[in-house]
C-alpha cells in the first residue's frame, strides 16, 4: 500500500469514526434528534407567559429524561396558526409521538387528523379537543374546578353578596368548563349570590380592565373567581389601589379564589392577599403527557377505571379517554369546604412547593 493508500485508509477510518461518533450522541436537551433507539416526542408548548405555563416547561426535559425519551420542542404562543406550523415541523422533524394544550379546542381539529394519517399519535395536556382523536387527554377536572371556586365563596359569603368570575377564554373547553359549572353551582347552591362573568381570552391587561370597570359600577362585590393565575397581578394591584387588601376578618375583605398553584399564589394565600387556588398539577402533566405519548408509540392501550398514580380515566365519548388528575383545592386552614377537603397552602406534597 502506497502513501496515497495509507492516507485515503486513515481518513475513511476517521470519518467512520466520527460518524459513528454523532450517531450515537442523541440531543436531550429538548432540541435535537433522537438517539441510540429513544423514542423522539414533540412537545409543543401552549405559551410562556404564565407562570404556570413556564413551570410546566421546565418540568417537561426532566421528564423526558427519567422517562428515556427524546424531544423537539416548539411553542405555540397561544396561537392556533402557530400550533399548526409547529405541528407541521414535527412532522417533517420525523417524530414518533405528540404531546400539545391546544389554546382553541375547536380549529384544531384539521391537525390531529392530519397526525392521525400519519399514524403519529396525539396526547392533549390540560384542554381537550371539542373534535377529532387523540390517544389521550392529559387534564384534571375543569368542571370541579368551577365548582369547588363556587363552594368556596359561597360558603365566605355567606349565600349573598356579588362576585366577578375573570373568565378565560370560551373558544377553550377549559374556559367552558370553568364557567358552566362556577355559574351551575351557584344558581344550585348560593341563589341569593350576583355573578358577574367577564370574558377575559386568559389575557392579563383585559381581566384588569374589566375588573378595574365592574369595580366602578359595583363596588360592594365582596368576591372574584379568578379561572386562572394570569390575572393575579392585576387583581391584587386593583385591590390595593382601592383599600382592599384587608384580613378576612375585616368586612371590607374581598375573597379571592385563583386556580394554578403557582408557588407566588401560595405565598399569597399564607400572606392573605388571596384565599384560596386549585393546585393544576403542572408537574404531572409534564410527565404523564410524555408517558402516554412513550406508551402510544410502544402500541399499549388503556381501559377507563382508577388507575396507579391516583387518578381516574374517563371515556368522555367514543374512542377518547381523559386521564383526570387530582388538582386539589388550597386554603389557608387545609379545612373542608362544601364537605369536601382541601389542601393547606403549606403542605409540601403541592408542586408549587417543591421549588
Amino acid at each position: 500500500m502506497n502513501h496515497r493508500q495509507l492516507l485515503s485508509a486513515g481518513l475513511t477510518v476517521l470519518l467512520g469514526a466520527t460518524v459513528a461518533l454523532a450517531a450515537g450522541c442523541g440531543d436531550r436537551d429538548g432540541d435535537g434528534a433522537a438517539g441510540g433507539g429513544r423514542a423522539l416526542i414533540g412537545v409543543d408548548y401552549p405559551r410562556s407567559d404564565t407562570d404556570f405555563w413556564n413551570s410546566y416547561i421546565r418540568y417537561v426535559p426532566q421528564s423526558a429524561d427519567e422517562l428515556g425519551v427524546d424531544l423537539k420542542t416548539t411553542n405555540s404562543q397561544n396561537d392556533i396558526a402557530n400550533l399548526i406550523s409547529n405541528a407541521q415541523t414535527f412532522m417533517s422533524q420525523g417524530v414518533k409521538g405528540v404531546v400539545m394544550a391546544p389554546q382553541d379546542t375547536a380549529a384544531v381539529a384539521p391537525t390531529l387528523s392530519q397526525l392521525e394519517s400519519r399514524k403519529i399519535p396525539v396526547v392533549t395536556i390540560d384542554t381537550r379537543p371539542d373534535t377529532g382523536t387523540v390517544f389521550m387527554v392529559v387534564r384534571a377536572d375543569n368542571r370541579a374546578y368551577g365548582t369547588k371556586a363556587c363552594q368556596f365563596l359561597g360558603s365566605k359569603l355567606g349565600g349573598r353578596g356579588k362576585v366577578v368570575m375573570l373568565q378565560g377564554g370560551l373558544d377553550s373547553i377549559n374556559g367552558r368548563d370553568r364557567t358552566e359549572a362556577f355559574k351551575e353551582c351557584m344558581a344550585k347552591d348560593f341563589p341569593g349570590i350576583t355573578v358577574f362573568g367577564e370574558a377575559t381570552d386568559w389575557k392579563a391587561d383585559v381581566a384588569a380592565s374589566k375588573l378595574q370597570t365592574r369595580f366602578a359600577s359595583d363596588p360592594d362585590v365582596k368576591g372574584i373567581y379568578m379561572q386562572s393565575s394570569f390575572a393575579l397581578s392585576g387583581t391584587l394591584q386593583i385591590l390595593k389601589q382601592r383599600g382592599l387588601q384587608v384580613p378576612p376578618t375585616d368586612p371590607k375583605h374581598v375573597f379571592v379564589v385563583s386556580n394554578d398553584g403557582i408557588p407566588e399564589e401560595l405565598k399569597n394565600i399564607g400572606d392573605g392577599l388571596i384565599d384560596a387556588t386549585v393546585s393544576q398539577p403542572a408537574d404531572l402533566y409534564a410527565r404523564y403527557g410524555l408517558e402516554y405519548a412513550k406508551a402510544a408509540i410502544e402500541g399499549r392501550t388503556f381501559q377507563p377505571g382508577p388507575t396507579e398514580h391516583g387518578s381516574t380515566i374517563i371515556r368522555v365519548r367514543e374512542g377518547l379517554l381523559e386521564d383526570q388528575l387530582p388538582a386539589p383545592l388550597v386554603t389557608l386552614d387545609g379545612a373542608p369546604v362544601g364537605g369536601q377537603p382541601t389542601v393547606k397552602f403549606d403542605d409540601t406534597s403541592l408542586w408549587g412547593r417543591q421549588g
